[in-house]
Formats: C-alpha cells, sequence, structure tokens
C-alpha cells in the first residue's frame, strides 16, 4: 500500500509536539488562507450585460448573430427586467454605495446594463446636469437615467466584446451615445461591465494558483445580467505605497513593550 511522506511522519511522531510540528509542515505546504495588505488590493465586480436582442435569436440558431439588424444590438425588454432586478440587488446589498467606478463596454446593451444598474434616478428636464443616458436608447421606450448619485462611469474599447464578423459586436458611432466619462482615479471597488466572451477568456488567465474548484468558479460562463465580486491582488507592487486605512499607533506616543519581548529580555539576561 503505497503511503506518503507526510502520513509516514505523522504516523513516526511520537510526541505532541513532534505531531504539531509534521500538522504545521503540511498545512504550510498547501493552498489555504494568506494574508496580503488591503491597500494592494481591488475589489471587482463583473457583469455580464443582460439579455439583448441577438441573444434570442442567436439562442435559436446561431447564423442569426450574422443578421444586419443587431448591428450594436440593444436589450430585450427582458432584458431591462434583469437590469431592475440587479439594480435592486446592488442596492439592497450595499453596493450601489461602495461602487466608486463603473468602467463598461462601449456597446450599447452593456452601457444600457451599467446605467441601468449603477446609474442615478429618473432624469427630470429641470436637472442641471447632463443624463448619463438620454430617453429611448435603442428604441427601449425608457425614460432618461440621471447622473445624479451615482458614480463616474468610463467606456473603455477593451473590455467590449472580441472584434470579429458579427454585426451585434459592432457599435454606433461614440456621438449617438450619451454617457459621462472620468480620468484616472484611484477607486478601490470598481464595476466592469462586459460581455461573456471578454469575461471567459480573460478568468481563465488567473486562479492557476487557486484550488481546481475556485478555479472552476471563477471561469464558468457567466450569465446575462449575471454579478460576481472578486479581488485582485497586486503582487507586482505597482499599486500605490500607502495605504489609506493602516493606523501607525502610537499617538500619542507611550511605553509599549509587548509581553513576547518582555519574555525574550528576561530569557536573555538568565
Amino acid at each position: 500500500m503505497h503511503t506518503d511522506n507526510a502520513s509516514l511522519r505523522l504516523k513516526e511522531a511520537s510526541s505532541p509536539l513532534l505531531l504539531s510540528q509534521v500538522r504545521l509542515q503540511i498545512m504550510d505546504s498547501g493552498p489555504g488562507p494568506s494574508l496580503y495588505p488591503l491597500h494592494r488590493c481591488k475589489t471587482i465586480h463583473l457583469v455580464r450585460h443582460a439579455q439583448g436582442v441577438h441573444n434570442v435569436e442567436g439562442e435559436k440558431n446561431y447564423k442569426a448573430y450574422m443578421n444586419p439588424e443587431y448591428l450594436d444590438a440593444p436589450l430585450t425588454q427582458l432584458g431591462w427586467q434583469q437590469v431592475d432586478n440587479l439594480r435592486k440587488h446592488v442596492h439592497a446589498s450595499g453596493l450601489s454605495k461602495r461602487v466608486g467606478l463603473v468602467v463598461t463596454s462601449p456597446l450599447l446593451r452593456t452601457l444600457q446594463t451599467a446605467v441601468g444598474v449603477f446609474g442615478g434616478e429618473g432624469y427630470k428636464d429641470q436637472m442641471t446636469a447632463l443624463p448619463l443616458m438620454v430617453a429611448n436608447v435603442g428604441s427601449s421606450g425608457r425614460a432618461a437615467i440621471s447622473s445624479h448619485n451615482s458614480p463616474p462611469f468610463i467606456a473603455v474599447e477593451d473590455c467590449r466584446e472580441h472584434f470579429g464578423v458579427h454585426p451585434c459586436d459592432k457599435r454606433h458611432n461614440a456621438s449617438t451615445i450619451h454617457l459621462a466619462g472620468c480620468g484616472a482615479r484611484k477607486e478601490k471597488e470598481i464595476a466592469i461591465v462586459t460581455h461573456s466572451g471578454f469575461l471567459v477568456h480573460t478568468l481563465r488567465a488567473f486562479g492557476n494558483d487557486c484550488h481546481p474548484s475556485v478555479k472552476k468558479e471563477m471561469c464558468t460562463r457567466f450569465a446575462n445580467c449575471e454579478l460576481r465580486s472578486m479581488v485582485i491582488v497586486d503582487r507586482s507592487m505597482i499599486g500605490p505605497d500607502v495605504s489609506t486605512t493602516n493606523y501607525p499607533g502610537k499617538v500619542p506616543p507611550g511605553p509599549d513593550l509587548s509581553s513576547d519581548d518582555a519574555d525574550e529580555e528576561v530569557s536573555n539576561s538568565i
């Protein structure tokens, strides 16, 4: 019968102390919880767009994705219901107050999803700020969406659906879509509203140092209007060097010799 080295060491350990040491060695060598400075981490909330008109026909017949009528396909009415439900979840869970920036693909279905989920309330004509999205974009029949009490939005080409021959993956001219923008910022929680293809191919590059079940969880295909929250750990040391939450202690200063240090001083003096 095959016995691995760890099991053999456990059987040969003759004292509780040795047994504990062996267990620690096994724990250290395998996957498990780890610590990392908070200021070198960011939380991202990944969202796939809600149901688009191309999804409905493409589900029936893949060739429908070639239909030129689906150029920069908008959301369906069911898709807007999905947006409304996710919006309720985002507000009920407190995410709406924590997300500091929304990054979105510039395609219409992702813009509609992003603004519908994370945007302000209904826009009124007397408001001084421009709306995040004007009324009836994509023949949606939806009212304009306000920028009041919403995070900044930025549309990024790099997180759009892959470039190809499908009209649904081509977008309208940017001048036909009204979306607020922002410069470079340092938000700690960011929502990214994008596409299934982008999410699948991107997430496959991560999780190789995780348990296989975690890797599988990360790479599972997103449903329409699904949200998953993840943490990015910056091991490359390119993030900010100063934490906004760490506190230096000793304010005001005073003696603070720990019991461990005191024990060490006593042992050294003997």
